[in-house]
């Protein structure tokens, strides 16, 4: 992938993203990640997802990433670009969440999952 001034612009938006959500929800980044990779930046789907693993591959995806890796799906620029703002996302998102009261996250959280359940549900 060329790492043009509007494609960065876009992984830093989808790394604060998944970072806001993550912190904010506590669901893995890859719920947002891998729709973003493949709805902004036209990526095939096992790239997006090996890009999402690759995101989080210090604290869980090690080996998973690896596999991805030996077969050549995994851009290491566009990764290490979107982990730093998944950090600062992350940050951010749970400082958010600890303001919100609990009854409403969970409406936050149920309402998003419905959103992309359906989008994935019914695009191509």
């Amino acid at each position: 992938m060329k790492m043009t001034l509007t494609t960065l612009l876009l992984l830093i938006i989808i790394g604060l993203c998944a970072g806001i959500l993550s912190g904010l929800v506590g669901v893995g980044g890859g719920i947002l990640m891998v729709p973003m990779f493949l709805l902004f930046l036209g990526i095939t789907q096992h790239n997006a997802q090996g890009l999402s693993l690759a995101v989080m591959l210090p604290p869980v995806t090690f080996l998973a990433v690896y596999n991805y890796h030996k077969q050549g799906a995994i851009d290491w620029k566009v990764a290490a670009v979107v982990s730093v703002m998944f950090i600062v996302g992350g940050y951010f998102g749970s400082k958010l969440a600890l303001q919100i009261d609990q009854k409403l996250l969970k409406k936050i959280f149920g309402g998003f999952m419905l959103i992309v359940g359906l989008k994935l549900l019914f695009t191509k």
